[in-house]
């Protein structure tokens, strides 16, 4: 398609200056052929794909046919979203900066009234409105359409997903029979195509070759990844590649909640955007996304409409689209302008099929990508830090500290370790880059713990143990509350131990055998249980462990690491048995036998709630609530107690917080809820 300059469009000077001023040259092809089609007063339909600059196609000649001695609607612009609507005014009032006397209004839910009745009454040429509030105005005969010469609509096919087509009948229906109608849309479905049968005349179709339906300079790519582990990949791509500007899509309105939570907690700066929050908290979000205030945006498709933020790197499908069109407007967002951008998407199952209907629906090829392992994340973050203390070092902007440098020579330390401690405390005094690369890449490798944990946490779990051994026994903890990793460390201990006898009385007491031997015990040390990466296709392949002997029986996970479970001959019920490491320790006070594995009251928080019986509240209400918003399993809810207009419940403590935070923004029997702890 060939290529032409503004100039070239015939364009007023005050526009052509305009156009200058936002930095630009060349048209889009969609620009070039839509322009002249609009200036000469037909009906048009313009597909093409988002970010192709199709805004400015209907936003200048909207601004070159407004007759500036007439006060009053000449020109509407119809959007789907309210931050379409802000965005093509934006646009406008750029283009018509050297226009003096034109006055282009934006009208949309959640804005104030009063604002939009003034700029109504003082002739706003140009309405960029959302169908439901343009309609609004026309009821309340604020907005008279009398003398309209042209309507666009902007993104038509969004609008009729959104259920707006009646109201967009409605709207053309008391427009001037002899307006001037202009569709576009990134997709042209069959409700596109009767609604233009029906409103426009004789339309001049306006197609961009479908082979560029995705923006070309988006690399995309897709990584098939199981759903429980899209969290841990998603973070370990946005180290690897030190993202800090990305929107990240999602399906439903709980998984962009639950998302944001997730990267918040992780020490990323992230926020959600859809349809459920209020227009003012959405502005303060995309204000503080504009302005990289924000890493990550994390939104649906409905809210994300309209946001134009040129520096996006990258694009997430963390949830696969639904509809193949979709997916154009999402990577629309990365790339804009002629920059580069990369459009990730992650695929499980059977969604594979869907990834080869989107390639040949859009006539792109999507590279697939394996996932990257840990070490690879660890070493591209050391490759990013020593860049750092490099680019310092050839800057020669940093404070000389010699005479401290050489006290510590002069003490005998070399200057390789002073180095690496002095990194190692830059890192935060865990453990440098490098260090944790190593240790990733032992983990991978199927490595004893020994060789990849670090001394602090040798130290701390050698610590735990010895803390754990000299308290008094306590009942086994539930499997929701006993940490997976929590093993003792390996603890110096006879190989036998020592039963004490039973004595009956009124029976000789009979002899003391030499020793009793247990069962040996393997030391986790010696024998790990190594979780390959999730995100791998290696699994990890752990040393031999030593034998156990014939008929040994695996500890459960409810059972504390300090005890196992034994079945007495002729029973069916299993108790507690110490373990080898506890008897080492010493006999607990009062130690007794018991069949069920009871939970400590200082394990639970108790939880309070703002509603009640009167409400028509049942416990399995609450357990519902807390499980279908957290995913959590019925173990982690203990006793509710259910009062008049109030409740108390026991959750497992490790979980609280996260309770608290995901319960407040949700409802039980329509009533908004209100946790805290009690």
């Amino acid at each position: 398609m060939i290529t032409k300059q503004f100039s070239e469009l015939g364009l007023s000077p005050e526009v052509l200056k305009a156009i200058a001023r936002m930095g630009f040259e060349q048209a889009s092809p969609i620009q070039a052929e839509t322009i002249p089609v609009l200036m000469q007063g037909c009906d048009v339909v313009g597909q093409s794909q988002t970010g192709s600059g199709k805004t400015a196609a209907f936003a200048v000649p909207a601004i070159e046919k407004v007759n500036l001695a007439e006060r009053g609607v000449q020109m509407l612009i119809l959007c789907p979203t309210r931050e379409l609507a802000i965005q093509v005014s934006e646009e406008v009032h750029k283009l018509a900066f050297f226009k003096r006397g034109i006055q282009a209004l934006p009208i949309y839910g959640g804005q104030s009234y009063e604002r939009q009745f003034q700029g109504l009454k003082q002739g706003a040429q140009i309405v960029i409105g959302t169908p439901g509030r343009v309609m609004d105005h026309m009821r309340r005969g604020t907005l008279r359409l009398s003398q309209v010469r042209m309507v666009v609509l902007d993104e038509a096919d969004v609008m009729l997903d959104m259920g707006f087509r009646e109201d967009i009948e409605f709207i053309l229906q008391d427009t001037p029979a002899t307006r001037q109608t202009v569709f576009f849309s990134a997709t042209m479905p069959r409700p596109i195509q009767e609604l233009i049968k029906k409103f426009a005349r004789d339309p001049k179709s306006i197609l961009i070759d479908q082979k560029t339906a995705t923006v070309p300079t988006v690399e995309q790519i897709y990584y098939e990844v199981d759903r429980r582990y899209k969290i841990e990949l998603l973070t370990r791509l946005i180290d690897l590649h030190d993202l800090k500007l990305g929107i990240i899509f999602c399906n439903t309105k709980r998984m962009v909640d639950d998302l944001v939570d997730h990267l918040n907690a992780q020490g990323y700066s992230a926020d959600g955007l859809h349809g459920d929050m209020g227009q003012g908290m959405r502005d303060r979000v995309m204000q503080r996304f504009r302005k990289s205030g924000l890493e990550f945006l994390v939104a649906t498709d409905v809210a994300a409409r309209g946001i134009d933020v040129d520096d996006v790197q990258v694009v997430f499908n963390y949830d696969l689209p639904y509809d193949v069109e979709d997916y154009v407007h999402r990577i629309g967002r990365t790339g804009r302008a002629g920059r580069e951008g990369v459009a990730i998407s992650f695929v499980a199952g059977r969604e594979l099929f869907q990834i080869q209907h989107i390639e040949r629906y859009t006539h792109t090829r999507i590279r697939r990508a394996k996932p990257p392992t840990q070490a690879e994340v660890e070493e591209a973050r050391a490759n990013a830090f020593i860049d750092r203390v490099r680019a310092t070092l050839l800057e020669g902007k940093y404070l000389r500290q010699d005479r401290l440098v050489e006290c510590l020579l002069e003490e005998g330390h070399n200057s390789t370790d002073i180095a690496s401690a002095l990194l190692h405390l830059l890192q935060g005094g865990e453990s440098a880059p490098i260090e944790r690369a190593e240790r990733a890449h032992r983990v991978e490798q199927g490595r004893p713990k020994a060789d990849y944990e670090s001394p602090q946490t040798r130290e701390r779990r050698a610590a735990f143990t010895a803390d754990r051994l000299a308290r008094p026994s306590t009942p086994a903890r539930s499997a929701a509350a006993t940490p997976v990793a929590t093993k003792p460390k390996t603890l110096t201990t006879p190989k036998t131990a020592t039963r004490p006898a039973v004595v009956t009385p009124g029976k000789p007491t009979p002899a003391k055998p030499a020793a009793e031997t247990l069962p040996p015990v393997a030391p986790p040390e010696t024998a790990p249980t190594i979780a390959p990466d999730p995100l791998s296709n290696t699994a990890a392949t752990p040393p031999q462990a030593a034998s156990a002997p014939a008929g040994a029986a695996s500890i459960p996970s409810a059972i504390s690491p300090t005890e196992s479970v034994a079945k007495p001959a002729g029973t069916s019920e299993p108790v507690l048995v110490e373990s080898e490491a506890s008897l080492a320790a010493g006999p607990a006070p009062s130690k007794l036998k018991t069949k069920s594995v009871a939970r400590t009251p200082a394990e639970q928080v108790r939880l309070y709630m703002n509603v009640g019986i009167e409400m028509g509240v049942l416990e399995s209400d609450v357990t519902a609530a807390i499980q279908g918003e957290t995913g959590l399993p019925l173990t982690a809810i203990g006793k509710i107690d259910l009062r008049e207009r109030h409740l108390f419940v026991n959750v497992d403590g490790a979980h609280a917080r996260g309770i608290v935070a995901k319960l407040n923004r949700t409802q039980i029997k329509n009533h908004k809820l209100k946790v805290k702890v009690a």
